[in-house]
């Protein structure tokens, strides 16, 4: 019996320090029949040498990752598509366990594959146990991988989205397909999150929430939008897990501490943002 091929899209930009694990990673999967393509954003450094080692797949699309990972998509031609970052690793069975789960009913459109972080320093640190609080809470946790009929379907990936694109594609199909579409599995991504500075997490979210309207405006965001959005919310589910919170106090209260300035620095961006399109 002839396996399905699975695509698995990776953006890439000035990505060489971290993407050959990356691409190893695909590599080593248990699942044989797997499609690699890289679709890169005009990259300084040596990214594209890097994947070429690895595919003949390696285009070059901007200006930001909705567009990477829908071009690529277009160029595929897999009956799946897996929609990976450059500074994540897979298990070795996360695609071979994706497309036995989305195998298991018709209904089921796209697969949650949990991540859990790892980095170097203590806000790397932080940000390990922060993920850790949303492996398996449906309203922070984002579908990878999908049917190519459901992905074509709902057209991709939402170009005008920046930062929130994660959350918008696997709502969508929620919403129309009803909560079964979205399934799960326990094999876990790992996501590299290098030398992690205060500064420039705060950056990030400052950067993301400029064009966040543009993701609130969706219906299919909206309900979910009032947990990601709320800091109280976010404060009440790392309270629910105090033991977790605080096995270390010191890296407990840095994580809380790390996520306010990030929920601050997004608000600002979310402020200025509406100024500017005003």
């Amino acid at each position: 019996m002839n396996k399905s091929l699975v695509s698995v899209i990776v953006p890439t930009y000035n990505s060489a320090n971290f993407l050959e694990e990356c691409l190893r990673s695909i590599q080593r999967q248990s699942y044989p029949e797997i499609e690699l393509i890289v679709v890169d954003n005009h990259s300084s450094d040596n990214t594209k040498d890097i994947a070429r080692q690895y595919t003949n797949k390696v285009y070059d699309k901007g200006p930001e990752r909705s567009a990477q990972r829908n071009y690529g998509v277009q160029n595929s031609k897999g009956d799946y598509v897996l929609i990976i970052d450059s500074d994540m690793k897979l298990s070795t069975l996360v695609v071979e366990t994706c497309v036995d789960k989305i195998n298991e009913n018709t209904d089921y459109k796209a697969i949650i594959i949990p991540e859990e972080s790892f980095g170097e320093g203590f806000w790397a640190q932080c940000k390990w146990l922060e993920r850790s609080f949303y492996i398996g809470v449906d309203w922070m946790e984002a579908a990878r991988f999908f049917s190519r009929s459901i992905f074509d379907e709902m057209k991709g990936y939402n170009e005008k989205i920046t930062g929130e694109e994660d959350y918008d594609l696997p709502q969508r199909i929620e919403e129309k397909y009803v909560k079964l579409a979205i399934q799960r599995i326990n094999i876990l991504i790992y996501h590299n999150e290098q030398k992690i500075s205060l500064l420039k997490s705060c950056q990030k979210k400052f950067y993301y929430a400029q064009d966040i309207n543009k993701y609130v405006t969706v219906e299919a965001n909206k309900d979910k939008f009032k947990k990601q959005a709320s800091i109280i919310a976010r404060y009440r589910l790392f309270l629910s897990h105090p033991l977790k919170l605080f096995k270390n106090p010191i890296l407990g209260l840095g994580m809380v501490f790390m996520k306010t300035c990030e929920f601050g620095s997004g608000g600002m961006g979310y402020l200025i943002g509406r100024i500017k399109n005003q």
